[in-house]
Protein backbone atom coordinates (compact mmCIF):
# COMPACT_ATOMS: atom_id res chain seq x y z
CA UNK A 1 0.00 0.00 0.00
CA UNK A 2 0.91 3.33 -1.04
CA UNK A 3 2.44 6.09 1.24
CA UNK A 4 1.14 8.96 -0.59
CA UNK A 5 2.61 12.49 -0.74
CA UNK A 6 2.13 15.85 -2.30
CA UNK A 7 -0.92 16.82 -4.26
CA UNK A 8 -2.16 13.40 -5.16
CA UNK A 9 -2.03 12.51 -0.96
CA UNK A 10 -5.00 15.48 -0.56
CA UNK A 11 -7.01 14.26 -3.50
CA UNK A 12 -6.98 11.11 -2.43
CA UNK A 13 -8.22 11.48 0.68
CA UNK A 14 -10.63 13.19 -0.46
CA UNK A 15 -12.06 11.12 -2.26
CA UNK A 16 -11.95 8.58 0.30
CA UNK A 17 -13.47 10.60 2.47
CA UNK A 18 -15.97 11.71 0.49
CA UNK A 19 -16.82 8.01 -0.61
CA UNK A 20 -16.96 6.96 2.69
CA UNK A 21 -19.55 9.88 3.95
CA UNK A 22 -21.90 9.32 1.12
CA UNK A 23 -22.33 5.66 1.86
CA UNK A 24 -22.88 6.81 5.54
CA UNK A 25 -25.70 9.56 4.10
CA UNK A 26 -27.80 6.92 2.23
CA UNK A 27 -27.96 5.02 5.36
CA UNK A 28 -29.96 7.51 7.45
CA UNK A 29 -31.93 9.57 4.03
CA UNK A 30 -32.24 6.22 2.60
CA UNK A 31 -30.50 4.36 -0.79
CA UNK A 32 -31.42 5.03 -4.56
CA UNK A 33 -33.11 2.00 -6.22
CA UNK A 34 -30.36 -1.15 -6.63
CA UNK A 35 -28.65 -1.28 -9.65
CA UNK A 36 -27.78 2.89 -9.33
CA UNK A 37 -26.40 2.46 -6.10
CA UNK A 38 -24.25 -0.35 -6.87
CA UNK A 39 -22.55 1.59 -10.25
CA UNK A 40 -22.51 4.77 -7.89
CA UNK A 41 -20.78 2.57 -4.87
CA UNK A 42 -18.21 0.71 -8.04
CA UNK A 43 -17.80 4.11 -9.39
CA UNK A 44 -16.36 5.96 -5.87
CA UNK A 45 -14.97 2.95 -4.30
CA UNK A 46 -12.22 1.30 -7.60
CA UNK A 47 -10.89 4.11 -8.91
CA UNK A 48 -9.33 4.84 -5.76
CA UNK A 49 -7.17 1.13 -5.15
CA UNK A 50 -5.46 2.00 -8.92
CA UNK A 51 -3.70 5.30 -7.04
CA UNK A 52 -3.49 3.52 -3.41
CA UNK A 53 -2.30 0.07 -4.28
CA UNK A 54 1.09 -0.21 -6.82
CA UNK A 55 0.88 -2.43 -9.46
CA UNK A 56 4.53 -4.12 -8.37
CA UNK A 57 7.02 -3.56 -5.84
CA UNK A 58 9.20 -1.87 -8.16
CA UNK A 59 6.39 0.43 -8.57
CA UNK A 60 6.82 4.09 -7.17
CA UNK A 61 5.75 3.79 -3.60
CA UNK A 62 4.85 7.81 -2.95
CA UNK A 63 3.00 8.78 -5.81
CA UNK A 64 0.73 6.66 -8.96
CA UNK A 65 2.38 6.55 -12.11
CA UNK A 66 0.43 7.48 -15.28
CA UNK A 67 -0.79 3.93 -15.96
CA UNK A 68 -2.21 3.91 -12.28
CA UNK A 69 -4.07 7.57 -13.03
CA UNK A 70 -5.68 5.96 -16.87
CA UNK A 71 -6.89 3.20 -15.03
CA UNK A 72 -8.33 4.90 -12.12
CA UNK A 73 -9.92 7.02 -14.98
CA UNK A 74 -10.83 4.00 -17.17
CA UNK A 75 -12.49 2.48 -13.54
CA UNK A 76 -15.18 5.10 -13.38
CA UNK A 77 -16.74 5.22 -17.08
CA UNK A 78 -18.27 1.84 -17.26
CA UNK A 79 -19.58 2.53 -13.71
CA UNK A 80 -21.11 6.38 -14.51
CA UNK A 81 -22.62 4.76 -17.70
CA UNK A 82 -24.79 2.28 -15.85
CA UNK A 83 -25.72 5.16 -13.30
CA UNK A 84 -26.53 7.49 -16.51
CA UNK A 85 -28.24 4.59 -18.43
CA UNK A 86 -30.20 2.08 -15.56
CA UNK A 87 -33.91 2.69 -17.72
CA UNK A 88 -31.86 1.01 -20.52
CA UNK A 89 -30.45 -1.64 -18.64
CA UNK A 90 -33.94 -2.47 -16.52
CA UNK A 91 -35.58 -2.47 -20.13
CA UNK A 92 -33.90 -4.80 -22.17
CA UNK A 93 -34.15 -8.46 -22.27
CA UNK A 94 -30.68 -10.08 -21.37
CA UNK A 95 -29.85 -12.29 -24.35
CA UNK A 96 -32.16 -11.20 -26.69
CA UNK A 97 -31.31 -7.54 -26.87
CA UNK A 98 -27.94 -7.07 -28.16
CA UNK A 99 -25.53 -4.78 -26.44
CA UNK A 100 -24.16 -1.78 -28.12
CA UNK A 101 -20.39 -1.22 -29.10
CA UNK A 102 -20.03 1.38 -25.94
CA UNK A 103 -21.45 -1.72 -23.71
CA UNK A 104 -19.47 -4.39 -24.83
CA UNK A 105 -16.29 -2.45 -24.80
CA UNK A 106 -16.96 -1.08 -21.29
CA UNK A 107 -18.07 -4.13 -20.00
CA UNK A 108 -14.89 -5.57 -21.11
CA UNK A 109 -12.97 -2.69 -19.69
CA UNK A 110 -14.28 -2.65 -16.16
CA UNK A 111 -14.18 -6.61 -15.95
CA UNK A 112 -10.37 -6.19 -16.88
CA UNK A 113 -10.11 -3.45 -14.36
CA UNK A 114 -12.05 -5.33 -11.77
CA UNK A 115 -9.11 -8.39 -12.49
CA UNK A 116 -6.25 -5.48 -11.84
CA UNK A 117 -7.29 -4.58 -8.88
CA UNK A 118 -8.23 -7.58 -7.40
CA UNK A 119 -4.50 -8.23 -8.06
CA UNK A 120 -3.02 -5.15 -6.55
CA UNK A 121 -5.09 -5.02 -3.92
CA UNK A 122 -5.92 -8.80 -2.49
CA UNK A 123 -4.55 -11.57 -4.25
CA UNK A 124 -3.05 -13.32 -7.22
CA UNK A 125 -5.15 -16.34 -6.87
CA UNK A 126 -8.69 -14.34 -6.71
CA UNK A 127 -7.80 -12.58 -10.00
CA UNK A 128 -6.91 -16.21 -11.77
CA UNK A 129 -10.20 -17.85 -9.90
CA UNK A 130 -12.20 -15.00 -11.91
CA UNK A 131 -10.27 -15.32 -15.08
CA UNK A 132 -10.77 -19.38 -15.04
CA UNK A 133 -14.75 -18.87 -14.82
CA UNK A 134 -14.68 -16.18 -17.75
CA UNK A 135 -12.29 -18.07 -20.11
CA UNK A 136 -14.86 -21.47 -19.18
CA UNK A 137 -17.79 -18.91 -20.60
CA UNK A 138 -15.81 -18.91 -23.82
CA UNK A 139 -14.89 -22.24 -24.61
CA UNK A 140 -17.59 -24.04 -22.67
CA UNK A 141 -18.94 -25.57 -25.92
CA UNK A 142 -15.82 -26.98 -26.65
CA UNK A 143 -15.28 -28.85 -23.61
CA UNK A 144 -16.46 -32.76 -23.13
CA UNK A 145 -18.93 -34.27 -20.42
CA UNK A 146 -20.36 -32.52 -17.29
CA UNK A 147 -18.34 -29.77 -18.57
CA UNK A 148 -20.00 -29.09 -21.90
CA UNK A 149 -22.47 -26.06 -21.79
CA UNK A 150 -23.59 -24.66 -25.15
CA UNK A 151 -21.62 -21.55 -27.23
CA UNK A 152 -21.63 -18.43 -25.24
CA UNK A 153 -21.22 -15.62 -27.77
CA UNK A 154 -18.80 -12.44 -26.89
CA UNK A 155 -22.26 -10.13 -26.43
CA UNK A 156 -23.56 -12.80 -23.90
CA UNK A 157 -20.36 -13.06 -21.67
CA UNK A 158 -20.93 -9.47 -21.31
CA UNK A 159 -24.20 -9.70 -20.75
CA UNK A 160 -23.65 -11.80 -17.64
CA UNK A 161 -20.71 -10.05 -16.14
CA UNK A 162 -22.01 -5.94 -16.80
CA UNK A 163 -25.29 -5.78 -18.49
CA UNK A 164 -27.47 -8.51 -16.19
CA UNK A 165 -29.77 -7.31 -13.20
CA UNK A 166 -29.33 -8.53 -10.48
CA UNK A 167 -26.06 -10.55 -10.89
CA UNK A 168 -22.64 -9.86 -12.27
CA UNK A 169 -21.06 -6.84 -10.74
CA UNK A 170 -23.75 -4.63 -10.52
CA UNK A 171 -25.99 -7.20 -9.14
CA UNK A 172 -27.22 -8.15 -5.26
CA UNK A 173 -23.57 -8.74 -4.07
CA UNK A 174 -22.49 -5.21 -5.21
CA UNK A 175 -26.14 -4.28 -3.43
CA UNK A 176 -24.66 -6.14 0.12
CA UNK A 177 -21.50 -4.45 0.39
CA UNK A 178 -22.72 -0.57 -1.01
CA UNK A 179 -25.52 -1.11 2.03
CA UNK A 180 -25.16 -3.32 5.32
CA UNK A 181 -21.25 -3.89 4.79
CA UNK A 182 -20.33 -0.36 3.67
CA UNK A 183 -22.69 0.78 6.91
CA UNK A 184 -20.50 -1.74 9.25
CA UNK A 185 -17.07 -0.32 7.45
CA UNK A 186 -17.57 3.30 8.58
CA UNK A 187 -18.91 1.92 11.84
CA UNK A 188 -15.51 0.10 12.65
CA UNK A 189 -13.36 2.77 11.40
CA UNK A 190 -14.77 5.13 13.67
CA UNK A 191 -14.39 3.12 16.62
CA UNK A 192 -10.63 2.39 15.88
CA UNK A 193 -10.20 6.19 15.50
CA UNK A 194 -11.42 7.00 18.51
CA UNK A 195 -9.31 4.50 20.62
CA UNK A 196 -10.87 1.65 22.11
CA UNK A 197 -7.94 -0.25 20.98
CA UNK A 198 -6.77 0.97 24.41
CA UNK A 199 -10.08 -0.31 26.30
CA UNK A 200 -9.57 -3.61 24.22
CA UNK A 201 -5.83 -4.12 25.41
CA UNK A 202 -6.32 -2.87 28.97
CA UNK A 203 -9.10 -5.59 29.33
CA UNK A 204 -6.69 -7.80 28.15
CA UNK A 205 -3.86 -7.71 30.28
CA UNK A 206 -6.60 -7.01 33.26
CA UNK A 207 -8.11 -10.73 32.41
CA UNK A 208 -5.18 -12.46 31.16
CA UNK A 209 -2.26 -11.09 32.30
CA UNK A 210 -1.32 -11.97 35.79
CA UNK A 211 -1.63 -15.39 34.45
CA UNK A 212 0.98 -18.05 32.55
CA UNK A 213 1.85 -17.45 29.55
CA UNK A 214 0.31 -14.02 30.07
CA UNK A 215 1.28 -11.66 26.99
CA UNK A 216 -0.13 -15.04 24.64
CA UNK A 217 -3.11 -14.93 26.54
CA UNK A 218 -3.58 -11.32 26.56
CA UNK A 219 -2.96 -11.34 22.65
CA UNK A 220 -6.22 -14.22 22.81
CA UNK A 221 -8.26 -11.81 24.51
CA UNK A 222 -7.21 -8.66 23.07
CA UNK A 223 -7.53 -10.32 19.06
CA UNK A 224 -11.23 -11.41 20.53
CA UNK A 225 -12.19 -8.01 21.85
CA UNK A 226 -10.59 -6.29 18.74
CA UNK A 227 -12.41 -8.77 16.20
CA UNK A 228 -15.49 -7.63 17.90
CA UNK A 229 -15.41 -4.41 16.01
CA UNK A 230 -12.37 -4.95 13.15
CA UNK A 231 -13.87 -7.60 11.07
CA UNK A 232 -10.78 -8.15 9.40
CA UNK A 233 -8.09 -10.85 10.05
CA UNK A 234 -5.08 -8.61 8.80
CA UNK A 235 -6.45 -5.83 10.45
CA UNK A 236 -6.52 -7.64 13.45
CA UNK A 237 -2.85 -8.90 13.65
CA UNK A 238 -1.40 -5.60 12.55
CA UNK A 239 -2.87 -3.68 15.57
CA UNK A 240 -2.85 -6.17 18.38
CA UNK A 241 0.14 -8.01 17.06
CA UNK A 242 2.21 -5.17 17.26
CA UNK A 243 1.89 -5.28 21.18
CA UNK A 244 1.55 -8.77 21.85
CA UNK A 245 4.20 -10.47 19.54
CA UNK A 246 7.46 -8.54 20.78
CA UNK A 247 5.92 -9.41 24.50
CA UNK A 248 5.73 -12.67 23.79
CA UNK A 249 8.64 -12.90 22.35
CA UNK A 250 10.32 -11.40 25.44
CA UNK A 251 9.10 -14.03 28.10
CA UNK A 252 10.32 -16.87 25.93
CA UNK A 253 8.16 -17.36 23.23
CA UNK A 254 10.03 -18.60 19.83
CA UNK A 255 8.70 -16.07 16.78
CA UNK A 256 7.27 -18.93 15.08
CA UNK A 257 4.73 -19.30 18.14
CA UNK A 258 3.91 -15.73 18.95
CA UNK A 259 3.19 -15.42 14.84
CA UNK A 260 1.02 -18.66 15.27
CA UNK A 261 -0.95 -17.53 18.11
CA UNK A 262 -1.19 -14.10 17.41
CA UNK A 263 -2.41 -15.24 13.37
CA UNK A 264 -5.22 -17.80 15.33
CA UNK A 265 -6.44 -15.69 17.38
CA UNK A 266 -6.80 -12.81 14.83
CA UNK A 267 -8.54 -14.82 12.33
CA UNK A 268 -11.45 -15.26 14.84
CA UNK A 269 -12.13 -11.94 14.67
CA UNK A 270 -14.09 -12.60 11.40
CA UNK A 271 -16.76 -14.74 13.26
CA UNK A 272 -16.75 -12.47 16.66
CA UNK A 273 -20.19 -10.93 16.84
CA UNK A 274 -21.53 -7.94 16.60
CA UNK A 275 -19.41 -6.95 13.47
CA UNK A 276 -18.16 -10.70 11.75
CA UNK A 277 -16.52 -9.40 8.56
CA UNK A 278 -18.29 -8.67 5.21
CA UNK A 279 -19.12 -12.63 4.66
CA UNK A 280 -21.44 -12.31 7.61
CA UNK A 281 -23.84 -9.91 6.08
CA UNK A 282 -23.29 -11.59 2.90
CA UNK A 283 -25.14 -14.63 4.71
CA UNK A 284 -27.68 -13.07 5.87
CA UNK A 285 -28.91 -11.92 2.17
CA UNK A 286 -28.71 -15.62 0.86
CA UNK A 287 -30.33 -16.94 3.84
CA UNK A 288 -32.84 -14.17 4.10
CA UNK A 289 -32.43 -14.08 7.95
CA UNK A 290 -31.92 -11.45 9.75
CA UNK A 291 -28.40 -10.35 10.78
CA UNK A 292 -28.70 -10.07 14.52
CA UNK A 293 -29.70 -14.10 13.65
CA UNK A 294 -26.28 -14.44 12.57
CA UNK A 295 -25.20 -12.66 15.60
CA UNK A 296 -26.38 -14.40 18.08
CA UNK A 297 -25.99 -18.23 16.37
CA UNK A 298 -22.38 -16.91 16.04
CA UNK A 299 -21.68 -16.56 20.12
CA UNK A 300 -20.87 -19.64 21.09
CA UNK A 301 -19.33 -20.97 17.94
CA UNK A 302 -16.51 -17.99 18.74
CA UNK A 303 -16.59 -18.19 22.20
CA UNK A 304 -15.74 -22.21 21.65
CA UNK A 305 -12.93 -21.02 19.32
CA UNK A 306 -11.12 -18.76 21.25
CA UNK A 307 -11.58 -20.86 24.75
CA UNK A 308 -9.14 -23.19 22.36
CA UNK A 309 -6.61 -21.42 21.82
CA UNK A 310 -6.77 -19.84 25.30
CA UNK A 311 -6.30 -23.57 26.70
CA UNK A 312 -3.82 -24.50 24.09
CA UNK A 313 -2.13 -21.53 24.75
CA UNK A 314 -2.47 -22.57 28.61
CA UNK A 315 -0.50 -25.33 27.75
CA UNK A 316 2.15 -24.35 26.03
CA UNK A 317 3.12 -21.85 28.65
CA UNK A 318 3.04 -24.54 31.26
CA UNK A 319 5.70 -26.36 29.02
CA UNK A 320 8.09 -23.64 28.26
CA UNK A 321 7.78 -22.27 32.12
CA UNK A 322 6.73 -19.17 30.71
CA UNK A 323 5.48 -16.51 33.56
CA UNK A 324 2.40 -13.76 33.68
CA UNK A 325 2.99 -10.33 32.84
CA UNK A 326 5.05 -7.79 35.56
CA UNK A 327 2.51 -6.06 37.67
CA UNK A 328 3.51 -2.58 36.60
CA UNK A 329 2.44 -3.83 33.23
CA UNK A 330 -1.33 -5.45 33.96
CA UNK A 331 -4.29 -2.64 33.50
CA UNK A 332 -6.14 -1.69 36.54
CA UNK A 333 -10.00 -1.41 36.96
CA UNK A 334 -9.57 2.64 37.12
CA UNK A 335 -7.69 2.50 33.97
CA UNK A 336 -10.38 0.27 32.03
CA UNK A 337 -12.89 2.83 33.39
CA UNK A 338 -10.95 5.56 31.86
CA UNK A 339 -12.22 4.53 28.66
CA UNK A 340 -15.32 1.88 29.87
CA UNK A 341 -17.24 5.21 27.37
CA UNK A 342 -16.15 3.07 24.37
CA UNK A 343 -18.65 0.52 25.22
CA UNK A 344 -21.66 2.68 24.89
CA UNK A 345 -21.31 2.61 20.60
CA UNK A 346 -21.83 -0.89 21.35
CA UNK A 347 -24.68 -1.01 23.47
CA UNK A 348 -26.10 1.64 21.22
CA UNK A 349 -25.71 -1.14 17.88
CA UNK A 350 -26.57 -4.25 20.14
CA UNK A 351 -29.54 -2.92 20.80
CA UNK A 352 -31.22 -1.25 17.83
CA UNK A 353 -30.69 -4.70 16.02
CA UNK A 354 -32.00 -6.38 18.92
CA UNK A 355 -35.29 -3.76 18.45
CA UNK A 356 -35.35 -4.98 14.83
CA UNK A 357 -33.85 -1.84 12.93
CA UNK A 358 -32.04 -2.42 9.69
CA UNK A 359 -28.37 -3.12 10.13
CA UNK A 360 -27.40 -0.29 8.47
CA UNK A 361 -29.29 2.08 10.46
CA UNK A 362 -28.04 0.30 13.84
CA UNK A 363 -24.62 1.30 12.24
CA UNK A 364 -25.52 4.88 11.42
CA UNK A 365 -26.30 5.77 15.04
CA UNK A 366 -24.02 3.43 16.36
CA UNK A 367 -21.58 5.75 14.40
CA UNK A 368 -23.03 8.65 15.99
CA UNK A 369 -23.18 7.54 19.10
CA UNK A 370 -19.10 6.79 18.74
CA UNK A 371 -18.30 10.12 18.50
CA UNK A 372 -20.59 11.58 21.08
CA UNK A 373 -19.63 8.95 23.55
CA UNK A 374 -15.70 9.88 22.72
CA UNK A 375 -16.96 13.85 24.17
CA UNK A 376 -17.85 12.71 27.21
CA UNK A 377 -14.04 12.41 28.24
CA UNK A 378 -11.43 15.14 27.18
CA UNK A 379 -8.89 12.46 26.36
CA UNK A 380 -10.71 10.95 24.14
CA UNK A 381 -12.42 13.72 22.04
CA UNK A 382 -12.78 13.04 18.22
CA UNK A 383 -11.91 16.38 16.66
CA UNK A 384 -11.99 16.53 12.58
CA UNK A 385 -8.42 15.74 12.08
CA UNK A 386 -9.94 12.40 13.54
CA UNK A 387 -13.20 12.22 12.02
CA UNK A 388 -11.29 12.97 8.79
CA UNK A 389 -8.72 9.89 9.34
CA UNK A 390 -11.45 7.60 10.17
CA UNK A 391 -13.26 8.28 6.92
CA UNK A 392 -10.56 7.79 4.93
CA UNK A 393 -9.80 4.66 6.32
CA UNK A 394 -13.30 3.37 6.14
CA UNK A 395 -13.80 4.89 2.15
CA UNK A 396 -10.12 2.52 1.71
CA UNK A 397 -11.59 -0.81 3.22
CA UNK A 398 -14.72 -0.24 0.98
CA UNK A 399 -12.70 0.15 -1.89
CA UNK A 400 -11.01 -3.40 -1.29
CA UNK A 401 -14.40 -5.10 0.00
CA UNK A 402 -15.99 -3.36 -3.12
CA UNK A 403 -13.64 -5.24 -5.87
CA UNK A 404 -13.32 -8.69 -4.00
CA UNK A 405 -17.60 -8.66 -3.96
CA UNK A 406 -17.23 -7.51 -7.92
CA UNK A 407 -15.17 -10.43 -8.48
CA UNK A 408 -17.43 -12.76 -6.55
CA UNK A 409 -20.29 -11.30 -8.46
CA UNK A 410 -18.63 -12.08 -12.20
CA UNK A 411 -17.62 -16.10 -10.70
CA UNK A 412 -21.42 -16.45 -9.28
CA UNK A 413 -22.29 -15.20 -12.45
CA UNK A 414 -20.62 -17.73 -14.35
CA UNK A 415 -21.53 -20.51 -12.50
CA UNK A 416 -24.85 -19.74 -12.13
CA UNK A 417 -25.23 -18.97 -16.00
CA UNK A 418 -23.44 -21.76 -17.47
CA UNK A 419 -23.14 -25.87 -16.46
CA UNK A 420 -19.91 -25.06 -14.29
CA UNK A 421 -21.96 -24.94 -10.78
CA UNK A 422 -23.76 -28.04 -11.67
CA UNK A 423 -20.78 -29.65 -12.62
CA UNK A 424 -18.83 -28.86 -9.46
CA UNK A 425 -21.56 -29.64 -7.12
CA UNK A 426 -22.06 -33.72 -9.18
CA UNK A 427 -18.00 -34.09 -8.83
CA UNK A 428 -18.61 -33.40 -4.95
CA UNK A 429 -21.91 -35.58 -4.90
CA UNK A 430 -20.36 -38.35 -6.67
CA UNK A 431 -17.05 -38.45 -4.25
CA UNK A 432 -19.02 -38.34 -1.44
CA UNK A 433 -22.04 -41.00 -2.24
CA UNK A 434 -23.92 -41.19 0.33
CA UNK A 435 -22.02 -40.21 2.94
CA UNK A 436 -22.48 -37.15 4.92
CA UNK A 437 -18.83 -37.39 6.88
CA UNK A 438 -17.39 -37.55 3.58
CA UNK A 439 -19.46 -34.93 1.94
CA UNK A 440 -19.17 -32.39 5.06
CA UNK A 441 -15.45 -32.88 5.01
CA UNK A 442 -15.36 -32.07 1.28
CA UNK A 443 -17.09 -29.11 1.82
CA UNK A 444 -14.46 -28.31 4.65
CA UNK A 445 -11.49 -29.31 2.38
CA UNK A 446 -13.03 -27.26 -0.71
CA UNK A 447 -13.25 -23.97 1.49
CA UNK A 448 -9.53 -24.46 2.78
CA UNK A 449 -8.29 -24.98 -0.95
CA UNK A 450 -10.55 -21.55 -2.21
CA UNK A 451 -9.49 -19.30 0.48
CA UNK A 452 -5.93 -20.15 -0.15
CA UNK A 453 -5.01 -16.54 -1.40
CA UNK A 454 -8.96 -15.49 -1.85
CA UNK A 455 -10.43 -13.07 0.21
CA UNK A 456 -13.00 -14.79 2.98
CA UNK A 457 -15.71 -12.84 1.45
CA UNK A 458 -15.60 -14.80 -2.30
CA UNK A 459 -13.79 -18.29 -0.82
CA UNK A 460 -17.24 -18.40 1.29
CA UNK A 461 -19.60 -16.72 -1.63
CA UNK A 462 -18.59 -19.72 -4.20
CA UNK A 463 -17.96 -22.62 -1.38
CA UNK A 464 -21.71 -21.58 0.21
CA UNK A 465 -23.16 -22.29 -3.63
CA UNK A 466 -21.48 -25.16 -4.38
CA UNK A 467 -21.31 -26.97 -1.07
CA UNK A 468 -24.26 -25.66 0.81
CA UNK A 469 -27.18 -27.22 -1.02
CA UNK A 470 -25.61 -30.44 -0.95
CA UNK A 471 -25.63 -30.28 2.78
CA UNK A 472 -28.98 -28.88 3.33
CA UNK A 473 -30.28 -31.50 0.92
CA UNK A 474 -28.38 -34.93 2.53
CA UNK A 475 -28.39 -33.44 6.57
CA UNK A 476 -30.84 -32.25 8.47
CA UNK A 477 -29.12 -29.05 9.76
CA UNK A 478 -30.59 -25.67 9.78
CA UNK A 479 -29.68 -23.30 6.71
CA UNK A 480 -28.07 -21.11 9.36
CA UNK A 481 -25.80 -23.67 10.85
CA UNK A 482 -24.77 -25.09 7.07
CA UNK A 483 -23.81 -21.80 5.72
CA UNK A 484 -22.38 -21.00 9.18
CA UNK A 485 -20.09 -24.24 8.97
CA UNK A 486 -18.76 -22.76 5.34
CA UNK A 487 -17.97 -19.46 7.27
CA UNK A 488 -16.08 -20.93 9.90
CA UNK A 489 -13.92 -22.86 7.24
CA UNK A 490 -13.71 -20.19 4.66
CA UNK A 491 -12.43 -18.25 7.68
CA UNK A 492 -9.65 -20.13 8.89
CA UNK A 493 -8.21 -20.30 5.56
CA UNK A 494 -6.66 -17.46 6.33
CA UNK A 495 -4.76 -19.14 8.83
CA UNK A 496 -3.99 -22.36 6.77
CA UNK A 497 -0.49 -22.52 4.65
CA UNK A 498 0.81 -22.34 2.21
CA UNK A 499 -0.88 -18.64 1.87
CA UNK A 500 -1.86 -18.07 5.05
CA UNK A 501 -2.35 -14.09 4.79
CA UNK A 502 -2.85 -13.26 8.72
CA UNK A 503 0.26 -15.13 9.40
CA UNK A 504 1.85 -12.77 6.63
CA UNK A 505 0.90 -10.07 8.18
Amino acid sequence: MRELTGPTRYIVRCWLAVTAAVHFYFTFAGFPEPLKLASLHLALAVPPVFLIYPARRSSPRSRPSVVDAVLAFLALLPSVYIYLNTARIYARSPFLDAPTTVELVLGTVMTLIVLEAVRRALSMALSILVGIVIAYMFVCDLLPGIWYYRDLPFAQVVDITYLMNGSGLYGQLTGISATVVASFLVFGAFLQASGMGRLFMNLGTFLAGRYAGGPAKVAVVESGLFGMTSGSSVANVVVTGGVTIPEMKRLGFTPQLAGGIEAASSVGGLIMPPIMGAAAFVMAEMISVPYLSIVQSAILGAFLYYLGIFVSVHFQSKRLGIDALAKDEIAGVRDILKDIHFAIPLVVLLTLMTMGFSPYFAAFWGTIAVVASAWLRSHSRMGPATILNALVDAGATIGVIAVAVAAAGIITAGLTSTGLLIAFTGIIKMLAGDSLLLLVLLVAVSCLFLGMGVPTTPAYIVTAAIGAPLLAEQSSASLMAIHLFVLYFAVLADATPPVAAASYA
